[in-house]
């Protein structure tokens, strides 16, 4: 449901990953913080994707083994791509599983961004992202699908945790969470760092983005918005903004990379949960602020079903959550518009 650059300016270093670009340093910087500067900064690989931690650590230890162990257990929890996953063996009704507390935090924050949203984000939309192609093991685009061939086991009303089991209404109901995953696991790799001492801190993985205290020239953490250029193949763009934060989560959403024409029509890999159908309404991305990443990207996700509008006015009632959005007018020209509380982190 949801997706996830370019060195700009006379001084920063910039880490590609996803929407964004991370930026700080000064003219020829190592892209690999250097020892004596305390920070530390590792990269691999997880949940199919890529993740970036760049730390201080008051005694100088790497804590990369750590942070690759608490991804491997989170991938084992709510990774699709583990087939002997918790959530891979739930789609295939193995009745002996039981939830964890990755899982079972994961479905609670869903739910009440479900309920927020009237069910705009909603994780039990795999078999329509399955069905159009854009996930589990499915990318054949050669034909429509039916939409109300599917929603009949759409909805999370159709799902709930009894005793650390999941109850499906509908065995062909398959759970989705990829879309605020990465999210979560930002958070947890970051509640790791602390544990261990770590006051200042980014961590990226996928392009969700948690970052606390000040990076290695001490100021805060800049994070490019990437400008929306429907290309499918390239990652590099233009930055649409840049974000300093010192303290919270940075996600972002879009329909502008990942997608496929057929017949001359465009269809977006993110899909309404009502219509059963890929959005077709003007919003390109959705670039979300909150407390923690999973908060940031449960409602970027949902932003991207509900449109500019609707978002905006979320952003008024739910404290701590700030967006700023990214959309096509009637001419076709893009445009900007983002929550009152946004504009502090938007850097010069």
């Amino acid at each position: 449901m949801n997706i996830k650059k370019r060195i700009v300016g006379l001084f920063f270093l910039s880490l590609l990953f996803g929407n964004m670009c991370f930026l700080y340093g000064e003219n020829n910087a190592s892209p690999v913080i250097e020892k004596n500067n305390q920070y530390i900064h590792n990269k691999g690989r997880a949940q199919g994707t890529t993740y970036s931690a760049t730390y201080l650590q008051p005694q100088g230890i790497d804590l990369q083994q750590k942070i690759e162990d608490r991804l491997h257990q989170f991938d084992m929890s709510l990774s699709t791509y583990q087939p002997n996953s918790i959530i891979s063996r739930i789609n295939r009704n193995d009745t002996t599983v039981t939830t964890d507390q990755d899982f079972e935090i994961m479905y609670s924050a869903a739910r009440e961004t479900a309920e927020n949203t009237n069910g705009a984000l909603d994780i039990t939309v795999g078999p329509l992202v399955k069905a159009w192609g854009f996930a589990f093991g499915n990318n054949d685009h050669s034909k429509i699908p039916v939409p109300q061939d599917y929603l009949p086991y759409i909805g999370y009303k159709k799902i709930r945790i009894v005793k650390h089991k999941l109850i499906k209404e509908d065995p062909r109901i398959l759970i989705d969470a990829n879309a605020i995953a990465q999210g979560y696991s930002s958070d947890l790799i970051a509640e790791l760092l602390e544990d261990n001492g770590c006051k200042n801190y980014m961590i990226e993985i996928g392009g969700e983005v948690v970052c606390k205290g000040l990076n290695p020239k001490a100021s805060k953490w800049r994070i490019g918005i990437d400008k929306p250029i429907e290309n499918g193949e390239s990652n590099l763009g233009e930055i649409q903004a840049v974000v300093a934060l010192n303290n919270g989560a940075l996600t972002t959403a879009g329909s502008y990379r990942k997608f496929y024409y057929l017949n001359g029509k465009k269809y977006s890999h993110t899909i309404d949960p009502h219509t059963g159908a890929p959005v077709t309404h003007n919003l390109l991305s959705a670039t979300v602020i909150a407390p923690t990443a999973l908060m940031a990207d449960a409602y970027d996700t949902a932003f991207m079903v509900l449109g500019v509008e609707k978002s905006l006015e979320l952003c008024k009632k739910i404290p701590g959550l700030d967006c700023y959005l990214i959309y096509v007018d009637k001419n076709g020209v893009n445009q900007v518009a983002y929550s009152d509380g946004f504009k502090k982190y938007l850097s010069e």
